[in-house]
């Protein structure tokens, strides 16, 4: 089963997700720092990663972009639990490369939701086939991006979000058809699809391959490689 590490300060916190997680099935760590964290992932590789956005020392934001930056790559996706629920907040807690937001108080329900809901977005690309275009090359079988022969360090959703474009080349998709396909759950705003599709686009702007992921007006995203 799945190895979820819980980064909290509160112990009450910490507990009461542990307990839900062991219903559930889960293994669980808890670490209440950013130090026992690091520690943690070095040395038990989680499968997940619930990360408390204001901790002790270093935040767990600026944690996250961090891991996003390791040149080693990111293994595990992030959901940021936080008492924030600003609209900024949100995109700025995507933007440091979370894969999801969850606003404290929260419902257990909904958090076991969302934890299911990414680890199966996690488990869910195994095709092998290599796809290119342009240039732009995406490698399953290693994960790996490269664009003009030159890495590009993807977090796990971006990866899923730029697999399913260049899988489904030239068609058109409604930000609610791409929640449905590659977030996989209902708790996603369509807000979040723009902030995701602006980061990946950010990632490739340095070769050029922005241009693929086109603006359809009213509609939606696409995929495109034609002039």
């Amino acid at each position: 089963m799945s190895c979820i590490l819980v980064v909290d300060d509160d112990p009450a916190i910490r507990e009461m997700v542990g307990m839900a997680l062991t219903r559930e099935g889960y293994t669980w760590l808890g670490a209440g720092n950013v130090l026992e964290a690091r520690q943690l992932i070095s040395s038990r590789k989680p499968d997940l990663i619930l990360l408390d956005w204001m901790l002790p020392g270093q935040s767990g934001f600026e944690f996250a972009r961090q891991l996003q930056k390791n040149k080693s790559g990111r293994t595990a996706p992030i959901i940021m639990l936080t008492a924030r629920d600003q609209e900024e907040d949100k995109i700025a807690a995507l933007e440091a490369a979370a894969d999801d937001y969850i606003s404290k108080p929260f419902s257990v329900n909904e958090l076991l939701a969302r934890i299911k809901a990414v680890l199966r977005r996690s488990a869910a690309h195994d095709d092998k086939e290599r796809l290119e275009a342009d240039g732009l090359l995406l490698d399953p079988g290693t994960c790996r991006v490269t664009a003009a022969e030159t890495p590009v360090e993807l977090s796990p959703l971006e990866y899923r979000l730029l697999h399913f474009f260049m899988r489904h080349r030239e068609r058109v998709y409604s930000r609610q058809q791409l929640i449905e396909q590659v977030w996989d759950t209902a708790f996603v705003e369509e807000r979040t699809v723009d902030v995701h599709i602006r980061r990946l686009r950010k990632l490739l702007e340095p070769s050029g391959h922005d241009r693929l992921i086109q603006t359809v007006r009213s509609a939606g995203y696409r995929f495109s490689s034609r002039d």
